[in-house]
């Protein structure tokens, strides 16, 4: 029987998200990777220990987290459901809908129809009443967003979800988003976006600047460009790293022609006493608008490392422009 650490909360930063009441630890777990039907349950298990002895209170999943599609939601169920029953309500459990789940025309995109009937297979597999944080995963180019938006706010008030959230939105169409759900009187109080050293999208799209103003929480994933910043290919490609076994997001070639930007961010790593995962994920984290960074993992070690980044997210002027010079 799982007796999680009595310690936990004293070894995480808790961070206010946005102006909500909510409060997210500032480092939390992402279930994309590792978790589907090609993983190890007891591993899976092992990590979501890790994870919440040392204060991640949050998980996040989406319905198409595998392989297999909607995999990753049973396993985590199964998890919570044997080892987490107790500590429900000291969890945060987010999941999303927006890429394609199902054959046809209503099993992608933002429809009221393909939304709602995903977020209740969602808590089928997750065998949950609700979750705390449920997101469209991504924009959609042909639906209204007013029936979008409409979605969302029938999902909080029938209580399946405490909070929404936007993933993949720029700038411009998260304020067209947040007046529509402020009108509904939504709790929208998240971004979940791609940002690492390697990826500035969300400043150039202006998600970045935006959701501050608008006083929402920013969330980030890919902190380590799948994996670059760390020092896993700093020596070759590993037979287990994410190449291999998996290749759909992070190809051989692309490494190859990061490496020396990979070298280079290293040996800065080293000189503040950090390794180059820890920096990365510090960087993400230095800014106040972020409110916490979506680690994935394949082995609860690189979990306890990743926390590590928490000792020291402060960066002097001429670091954050060594960084620029290298990655930009």
């Amino acid at each position: 029987m799982y007796n999680p650490d009595e310690e936990r909360y004293n070894k995480m930063l808790y961070k206010r998200c946005g102006n909500s009441g909510l409060k997210l630890p500032m480092v939390s777990l992402g279930l994309w990777h590792n978790f589907g039907d090609t993983g190890n349950y007891e591993n899976m298990e092992n990590m979501c220990f890790t994870a919440f002895d040392n204060g991640i209170t949050h998980f996040d999943l989406a319905n198409n987290y595998g392989p297999a599609p909607g995999s990753a939601e049973i396993n985590f169920g199964k998890i919570l459901k044997e080892n987490f029953s107790a500590y429900r309500d000291e969890l945060i459990i987010s999941t999303k809908a927006g890429y394609t789940m199902w054959p046809g025309p209503y099993g992608d995109w933002g429809s009221r129809k393909y939304l709602i009937a995903s977020l209740d297979q969602s808590l089928q597999r997750m065998k949950l009443d609700y979750v705390d944080i449920f997101y469209h995963h991504r924009m959609d180019p042909e639906t209204p967003l007013e029936e979008t938006m409409g979605a969302l706010a029938q999902i909080v008030h029938s209580g399946k979800a405490l909070y929404v959230g936007l993933s993949n939105y720029d700038g411009p169409t998260l304020e067209k988003a947040t007046t529509i759900l402020s009108d509904l009187r939504v709790p929208f109080i998240i971004n979940q976006n791609r940002y690492s050293i390697f990826d500035r999208t969300i400043e150039k799209n202006g998600l970045n600047q935006k959701a501050t103003e608008l006083k929402k929480g920013i969330i980030c994933f890919s902190p380590l460009a799948q994996g670059m910043l760390t020092d896993k290919y700093l020596e070759g490609i590993p037979e287990d790293s994410r190449i291999r076994t998996d290749g759909r997001f992070l190809k051989e070639t692309t490494v190859n022609e990061k490496l020396d930007k990979v070298v280079a961010l290293n040996k800065l790593a080293k000189k503040r006493g950090q390794t180059l995962a820890e920096m990365a994920l510090a960087w993400v984290l230095k800014d106040d608008n972020i409110t916490s960074v979506l680690i994935g993992a394949s082995k609860p070690s690189q979990i306890l490392e990743n926390i590590k980044a928490l000792e020291n997210t402060s960066f002097t002027e001429e670091e954050l422009i060594q960084i620029d010079n290298i990655s930009l």
